[in-house]
């Protein structure tokens, strides 16, 4: 089981790093499909993506800006982070089979527990795919627990 260990707005500093990695599987484009609603068919309809520009089936832009959430959430600050927003530019597609890396680069320390973060995503390839600034409320105290076990879910 994977512990979730935070880090307060004291201990961090200006140039501080965290890392998440990410693999984009069938299942995980449909089930976020699913949760947002979004069923554009470039995301779900190989048939279809054929006939875009990108020439075939791609993520959600969200869906890697979700992998940032998660970053901010579980490894930098980590449990007990207020997400209060985020700029994105989404540089370029990402396809079936891309593993990301989501890279946390601590900007600036602001009042009131408040922390910029530069937020870059990267494919497999160490391709810019996302870019941007987050902007987190960090805790104050520090907590260590067991990350929640989610259910399987299976599609269909």
């Amino acid at each position: 089981m994977t512990v979730l260990v935070s880090k307060t707005y004291e201990e961090i500093q200006v140039g501080d790093t965290a890392t998440l990695e990410r693999a984009l599987t069938e299942k995980e484009l449909v089930l976020f499909a699913a949760v947002s609603g979004d069923v554009n068919p470039v995301h779900l309809d190989a048939e279809f993506a054929k006939t875009t520009m990108f020439g075939e089936q791609i993520a959600h832009g969200m869906w890697s800006g979700s992998l940032i959430s998660a970053a901010l959430a579980t490894v930098l600050p980590g449990p007990g982070t207020i997400y209060l927003g985020q700029e994105l530019s989404f540089r370029r597609p990402v396809k079936l089979a891309d593993t990301l890396t989501v890279t946390l680069t601590v900007k600036e320390k602001l009042s009131k527990n408040r922390v910029v973060i530069d937020t870059l995503v990267t494919n497999q390839n160490d391709e810019k795919v996302v870019v941007g600034t987050a902007t987190v409320m960090a805790p104050t105290e520090k907590s260590e627990l067991q990350a929640p076990e989610l259910p399987a879910i299976t599609i269909g």
